[in-house]
């Protein structure tokens, strides 16, 4: 049977590889538009999920006057304390915990005499150093996560060096000249530190900050806050009185970047020196949000905000259900996520749509060759028939005469569909290099798309060949040997 419908396919070469070439443009146009929408939803998959905005929870107590108490709210809301911090740890699925830190300091070069410079400094986590930002960072990530090494973004490193500043946004790397000046040097970080003292009447503490100080590393003493320990990071501990001092920290530069390299939900703006995040809390820095903590006395170690990164974007639903029962407020762009897939899915189906209509049209061009076949071939099924042949192998012949035009048109239009998208990617990442831009790959083409197109294409084809093979099964014999 199928090498019946091969020598029939073979003598009307030119007609058969004309209709299969059109199954074969069909199936291309499918394809590669099909693909463009598969690689654009990986493209924004794989760069969001790089920065971690769609795997991250930020979580904040409801003692924040940002949290408001719900209804099924139970007893007074929790601090977000170590002991939250070491429970969100053991959520399944979780990769990290850490704290949204940002804090002000004064920053100059150790070895020039210029003004000093004033900017946010933020703290990274271990996993920052697989961000995108540091795809093209000049120098390298920190050593370890107890050092004293800053990572600076580009436009501040201009401020260092005096130079001119550039556009807003520009994300204009330094010279190799101007990097290596800063490359490896002591870059000194003065900073406010919150110094817990032995607990005092609050009026010894206000005389003694109206006495002053003089001191070079020494600020007068706030009021008295409780809840605050000697050695916790700004706004912790069990001391009633702390007093702000005045510190200074050498770092040593080892990386410049053009992009924020923040992980998770970013909640600071115009940071411009990064620390790793185990140092940054050590340096016990006075935050913006230590007000709030002055202001609640008894309470312990406390955070402002905590990250929750999880391994997968996939469990961040079960994670921020676990945290709301814990009684904190939970925040993610999971939400969101599920928009941009369903847009991305209502795309994937306007253009598959478009790329079935040329299969469809493809498909008439297998109905118009079978029945010009029957037409030539009416005696040939009228000799069939009288040797003995049935209405069914009369089907069949042609059934997989159009199977086998599905099939190599199908298979021929994943080639040129591939190939489109390969010339269409290189030209286009030729066109981004041009303007500076780094090329991204947005055309993909997974092998179930490949089987899918493939069969799709038989099903097409089987499905245009019904009507010429009912047609050549009711020929009646007489009437095909009288043909001729």
């Amino acid at each position: 049977m199928v090498g019946l419908a091969g020598r029939n396919l073979r003598e009307a070469g030119l007609r058969n590889s004309l209709t299969t070439l059109g199954i074969s443009v069909g199936v291309a146009s499918l394809v590669a538009m099909l693909s463009l929408g598969i690689g654009l939803q990986l493209l924004f998959r794989r760069e969001l999920g790089r920065s971690s905005l769609f795997d991250s929870v930020y979580v904040t107590s409801r003692q924040d006057f940002r949290q408001p108490r719900r209804a099924a709210d139970k007893g007074p809301p929790k601090p977000l304390d170590d002991v939250a911090r070491k429970s969100f740890e053991q959520l399944p699925g979780v990769l990290e915990v850490y704290p949204s830190f940002a804090a002000v300091g004064e920053f100059r070069l150790q070895d020039k005499s210029t003004d000093p410079h004033f900017t946010v400094l933020t703290g990274l986590s271990p996993s920052s150093r697989n961000g995108e930002s540091f795809d093209d960072a000049q120098g390298q990530f920190f050593s370890g996560p107890n050092v004293a090494e800053a990572v600076i973004m580009a436009d501040f490193g201009r401020e260092l060096l005096g130079l001119p500043e550039e556009p807003l946004n520009s994300q204009k790397k330094l010279t190799t000249e101007q990097a290596n000046s800063l490359l490896g040097k002591t870059l000194v970080l003065g900073y406010a530190e919150r110094q817990s003292t032995p607990s005092a009447p609050v009026s010894e503490t206000a005389n003694a900050g109206s006495a002053g100080s003089t001191g070079p590393t020494t600020s007068p003493p706030a009021n008295a806050a409780p809840g605050t320990s000697a050695d916790s990071p700004p706004g912790l501990g069990d001391a009633s009185v702390f007093n702000v001092l005045r510190r200074e920290q050498p770092l040593k530069i080892v990386g410049i970047v053009v992009q924020e390299p923040v992980r998770g939900i970013p909640r600071t703006g115009g940071v411009s020196v990064f620390l790793p995040i185990a140092f940054a809390e050590s340096l016990n820095m006075i935050q913006p949000g230590d007000l709030r903590n002055i202001m609640r006395p008894g309470e312990g170690k406390t955070y402002q905000a905590l990250i929750v990164r999880l391994k997968k974007s996939r469990d961040v639903a079960g994670a921020e259900d676990q945290i709301r029962k814990q009684g904190f407020g939970a925040f993610s762009l999971l939400d969101a996520s599920k928009t941009m897939r369903n847009i991305f899915i209502f795309v994937d189906l306007f253009l598959g749509i478009f790329g079935c209509l040329a299969l469809v049209v493809a498909s008439l061009g297998i109905v118009n060759t079978l029945v010009m076949a029957i037409l030539e071939r009416r005696r040939e099924i009228g000799i069939m028939k009288a040797l003995g042949a049935s209405d069914g192998d009369v089907k069949s012949i042609f059934f997989v005469e159009a199977g086998c035009m599905g099939l190599l048109g199908g298979a021929a239009g994943v080639g040129i569909g591939w190939a489109i998208g390969r010339i269409i990617d290189i030209g286009t990442g030729i066109y981004l290099r041009q303007q500076d831009i780094k090329p991204e790959t947005f055309w993909y083409v997974p092998l179930w798309l490949v089987l899918a197109a493939v069969g799709f294409s038989v099903i097409v084809s089987l499905g245009a060949g019904l009507y010429p093979a009912l047609r050549a099964a009711r020929l009646d014999p007489v009437h095909a040997l009288r043909h001729d």
